[in-house]
């Protein structure tokens, strides 16, 4: 297991898994119980107003008829609490602060003792949503591709000239690192890129804007594609970028870690694994409502996996249902090849590979010993 990095507010893990605190759900599943997931990745809504290349859920078109309303929201954290789900990552598909249940989502979700936390271009802030919902989320994570206004607008926006997108971006990353220290609020604030091998003029300038921004880390890593190629990532060209991104991580202060995802860029596309047992764990949920093992499996041709959608149906309803179990005893089996049949890196890879090497005795997931890390309940 990885180390982690430490921080000034503790001890952060973003290139690894933490089942080792949730050992007692790992015991369950080696027996054979039927678990509710630890977390789920999940997004308010599918609509995006940034056009970020390499964004995986451009991949992911599923039926957005579907409007999750707070109604729904609430019903589904009621079903969450019910169920023993103890995080939810607001990240998934979809842009979730352009949902009217996301203020609403969060709050209830802090009540009911569920941790929020949210990825997000960090558009449509203003200073009297992040001081409603920063004391409330563990952390929040900005995407931002590019450290310079004209790259950041390139790969992120449709229009190349509205580079007003980035300054209003940058602002509102700056009052929320402000709201953190006069408040002194414990939510951890990131920044992160995904980058192309051919991205390496851009790398040392991200790094240099989360110093600038004073966030507690700026995160770098790797372009997931699916098992088409479809966005054209060429991993073997990531050795290109080894020397860069060592000097990005350089110039970490005790304030600002940079940190690269080293273990998925080392991994590429090649996937270790042939079956997959990290959704029981860490269940990914589309900005539609609907319920499918993996955000890999959005896509209309995975039909197969879809299991449900929670505007339809009580979310509780569909977990405990014969075709949930159906479909993630499916994915366990045999007859389940993840090597050929899913694309490269998803988000549960950690939790795959270290399961995968549980269940075969290869290393054993051991319970954790000593102080919990940072957000421990975001697997």
């Amino acid at each position: 297991m990885s180390e982690g990095i430490q921080t000034k507010d503790g001890l952060l893990i973003l290139d690894d898994h933490k089942l080792a605190w949730h050992y007692d759900r790992v015991a369950a599943w080696e027996a054979g119980e039927r678990i509710a997931p630890v977390s789920i990745d999940m997004a308010l809504s599918k609509a995006c107003q940034a056009q970020c290349r390499g964004c995986y859920a451009m991949l992911q078109e599923t039926d957005k008829r579907f409007n999750i309303t707070v109604d729904h929201a609430y019903a589904f954290l009621e079903d969450c609490a019910r169920m023993g789900v103890k995080a939810i990552s607001l990240i998934s598909d979809g842009e979730s602060t352009l949902s009217k249940a996301y203020v609403p989502f969060i709050l209830r979700a802090n009540e009911l003792g569920i941790d929020v936390g949210n990825a997000t271009n960090g558009w449509i802030f203003t200073p009297e949503t992040l001081a409603m919902v920063l004391p409330h989320l563990k952390w929040v994570r900005f995407t931002v591709l590019a450290g310079n206004a004209r790259s950041y607008t390139r790969m992120m926006h449709d229009d190349v000239r509205d580079t007003y997108v980035f300054w209003k971006a940058m602002y509102n990353i700056a009052e929320a690192v402000e709201l953190k220290k006069k408040h002194k609020l414990g939510v951890t604030l990131g920044i992160q890129t995904f980058v192309m091998p051919e991205d390496k003029d851009e790398i040392l300038s991200f790094a240099q804007l989360g110093l600038d921004l004073g966030v507690d880390y700026a995160v770098i890593k790797h372009t997931s594609d699916d098992e088409y190629g479809s966005l054209g990532v060429n991993y073997g060209r990531y050795q290109e970028i080894h020397d860069t991104l060592l000097l990005a991580e350089s110039m970490s202060t005790d304030d600002t870690k940079i940190i690269v995802k080293w273990q998925k860029i080392k991994d590429a596309n090649k996937v270790p694994y042939k079956q997959v047992y990290g959704p029981q764990f860490l269940l990914q949920i589309s900005g539609s409502g609907l319920v499918a093992p993996s955000g890999m499996f959005f896509n209309s041709r995975y039909a197969k996996y879809h299991i449900g959608n929670f505007t339809e149906q009580s979310f509780y309803d569909i977990w405990q249902s014969e075709h949930y179990w159906r479909i993630m005893n499916y994915l366990c089996s045999p007859e389940y090849e993840a090597q050929t049949m899913m694309g490269a890196l998803p988000i549960q890879h950690y939790c795959n590979k270290a399961l995968d090497s549980h269940k075969r005795g290869v290393e054993r997931i051991q319970p954790a010993e000593g102080p919990k890390p940072l957000h421990v309940n975001f697997l």
